[in-house]
């Protein structure tokens, strides 16, 4: 049964330790090994951040430098037709012309416009050795906020490489997003446990910004370190600390930054691992909890299980409560893995989404995997929670909908190496798509309407990918991930759907409705055949939602593994009008790469919308990335720069983030 081949395997450790808002320390017998992917089990393994896994080692594959540089794939236009990727370059650098995310076009910085597309980091692109590709130079995982009360500021945060090592990355936009600078995140170290004055830190990542009403600006950012896994360092310490900017719109942040949740762990038990925290503000004016601040995330406990906590701060971030348990107990969990339950049956959870609406109240919505499951189906459940009391207590869960993952990445794309994780692959032969992906939810309040809220989730079965079309749900791979018939031939393809409550959260559209019959976000005729995949979703002041998402509808995308950015709108949450955002194609990502090519780009991509105008961000990778050309120096003669043709024909491309301007579209409004 698929509920056997999902069990839980015992995970190795010193035991669950404690995790507070104060520092805590962890201990183990000498000789513990790190808290790495060998000590999680199949369901922790399949829901950890796809940035933690990154962290966890791995050694790209060797590839071919040259001196200029071709790719086999086309890069598709805004007309949708091959053009020749804009990012081709003569025969060496150095000899012909230098590509704009490497040479500083006189001012100083390396800011770089395709066609309305603006980059925000606004960095050069640091020359990485080639077993290196990515560290010192990606940015992914892109969250946005715009002022709601000054249009003008606008920040946006992401995982940021370019020290080498992952940190937490901040740029702001004092004009609406048309023109960015970088700032620079304080993470180095916070204070530290007992005695020890400080706590220093190898990575950060898994970053959310926010506005409160005040004009202050809020970063969530995941601190860690990875033990032995990766350098003589035992420690395993982890973190959520927020940073706020006080005054200056994101150009800085106050030092040291605000624990939410810590674990001190500098012998390596690895006994507790903290994930994917995300970050919101009560910015209404009315709220009784005006300005306070909230994180939510998931605990990767030793005893298998995977519970969302809550935490506040009603100060401007300068203290956080103890944790609250918001994934309690309930009936709509009846399958729990075999492991212990000490907070109730619903243990295994992940993507948790916290928002707020303008009564006040809190709302998280997140993915669960305790649903019962019969024969080959593989769907699992988005649930929600609400708070009225400002986060001290949650109410039961709610379901949201039934929603079905995307499929497993080592049976249709062949990476025998990375098993574990799922991933978009394209139709027909080519297997270049392998980056992590999964399917989540983002719920948003209707400002106008403050008892309708909707949240947005993507379905690999859907009113358009569904058995009538020969996609069929076919239980588990051995690793946990989703297998499906029609994956590479056409049967199958990933929508954005959208599941409504008019009660203020008591029940939703999606509740008793299966996701085949639930509203599309992602309407178009090409659409229907097409891959829609890590999405944002959030209303305007006057009450349209708006939905961005990654989009494989345009030119041969959905063949080549290229992807473009569009955006979805809509005025009853019945009919949505499509516009794209990104002005050519993104060739699949290559940096942290495996045998088939990239596996880390990220996991989720932001959205920011006052009055009728949106900003998505998202990670970009139509940049060429540049390698030293090896023997190229010598005396008298500096090294020359080359790119590289990757194992499976592509060429090595670089990851930046991009935003844009763009009107919501509605259906009777397009651009």
């Amino acid at each position: 049964m698929w509920i056997q081949r999902r069990a839980l395997v015992a995970v190795c450790s010193a035991g669950l330790l404690a995790v507070g808002l104060g520092p805590t320390v962890g201990s183990s017998p000498a000789g513990a090994e790190p808290f790495n992917v060998k000590h999680l089990n199949n369901i922790q393994s399949r829901l950890i951040s796809g940035e933690l896994l990154a962290e966890l080692g791995g050694k790209s594959p060797s590839a071919k430098l040259v001196p200029g540089g071709g790719d086999e794939d086309q890069d598709h236009g805004a007309d949708g037709a091959a053009n020749t990727p804009p990012d081709s370059i003569g025969p060496a650098v150095g000899q012909g012309h230098q590509p704009a995310n490497y040479a500083p076009a006189g001012s100083g910085a390396c800011s770089e416009r395709r066609g309305s597309n603006v980059k925000v980091n606004q960095n050069c692109l640091n020359i990485t050795d080639r077993d290196l590709q990515g560290r010192g130079q990606a940015n992914n995982e892109s969250f946005i906020s715009q002022d709601p009360f000054n249009g003008n500021h606008i920040i946006a945060s992401d995982n940021d490489y370019v020290r080498g090592d992952g940190t937490c990355g901040t740029a702001y936009s004092l004009d609406r997003g048309r023109t960015w600078n970088n700032s620079t995140v304080p993470d180095i170290f916070t204070r530290g446990p007992g005695a020890n004055a400080r706590q220093y830190w190898q990575a950060g990542g898994d970053t959310s910004v926010a506005w409160d009403t005040r004009g202050n600006a809020y970063l969530s950012c995941q601190l860690f370190n990875r033990g032995t896994i990766a350098s003589s360092d035992p420690d395993q310490s982890s973190a959520f600390v927020v940073f706020r900017s006080t005054g200056n719109h994101g150009a800085s942040w106050n030092f040291p930054g605000r624990y939410v949740t810590s674990f001190f762990d500098q012998p390596g038990t690895g006994g507790v691992l903290e994930d994917k925290q995300l970050l919101t503000v009560d910015a209404s004016l009315s709220s009784p909890f005006r300005d306070r601040v909230y994180v939510t995330w998931t605990e990767f406990a030793a005893d298998g299980t995977a519970y969302i906590y809550e935490a506040h701060s009603s100060d401007y971030g300068e203290t956080f409560s103890p944790r609250v348990l918001v994934s309690t107990d309930s009936t709509l969990c009846p399958r729990t893995f075999g492991v212990p339950t000490p907070q109730g049956r619903c243990n295994e959870n992940q993507y948790s989404d916290p928002f707020t609406g303008p009564d006040g109240a809190l709302y998280v919505a997140w993915s669960n995997f305790n649903n019962a499951v019969t024969g080959n189906d593989n769907r699992n459940q988005v649930m929600l929670a609400k708070s009225t009391d400002g986060g001290a207590t949650f109410g039961a869960p709610v379901k949201v909908s039934d929603y079905y993952d995307l499929p497993d990445c080592d049976t249709y794309q062949g990476v025998r190496a990375d098993p574990g994780r799922a991933c978009v692959p394209e139709k027909g032969s080519s297997t270049k798509s392998v980056f992590r992906a999964t399917n989540y939810a983002s719920g948003a309040v209707n400002p106008t309407r403050p008892n309708q809220v909707v949240v947005t989730f993507a379905s690999y079965i859907n009113q358009h990918s569904q058995e009538s079309n020969g996609c069929f749900p076919a239980g588990v791979a051995d690793d946990g991930q989703n297998l499906y018939t029609g994956v590479k031939d056409g049967g199958c393809n990933n929508d954005i759907l959208v599941s409504v409550s008019n009660n203020g959260g008591a029940s939703f559209t999606g509740t008793t409705t299966d996701p085949r019959a639930q509203t599309s976000v992602t309407q178009r005729r090409r659409q229907a055949t097409t891959d829609q995949f890590w999405h944002w979703a959030a209303f305007s002041s006057r009450g349209t939602l708006a939905v961005d998402y990654y989009d494989r509808q345009y030119g041969s995308d959905e063949t080549t593994g290229y992807s473009d950015l569009s955006l979805s709108g809509s005025r009853d949450l019945t009919r949505f009008a499509a516009t794209r955002v990104t002005t050519s194609s993104m060739p699949p990502p290559t940096q942290f790469a495996g045998p088939k090519g990239g596996q880390f780009y990220g996991d989720y991509t932001g959205l920011t919308v006052t009055n009728g105008r949106a900003h998505p961000a998202w990670s970009d990778t139509r940049a060429v990335d540049l390698f030293v050309c090896p023997g190229t120096a010598t005396p008298g003669n500096p090294p020359r720069l080359c790119t590289a043709i990757e194992p499976n024909g592509q060429r090595a491309n670089d990851q930046e983030l991009f935003t844009d301007s763009v009107d919501v579209p509605t259906p009777h409004r397009t651009r």
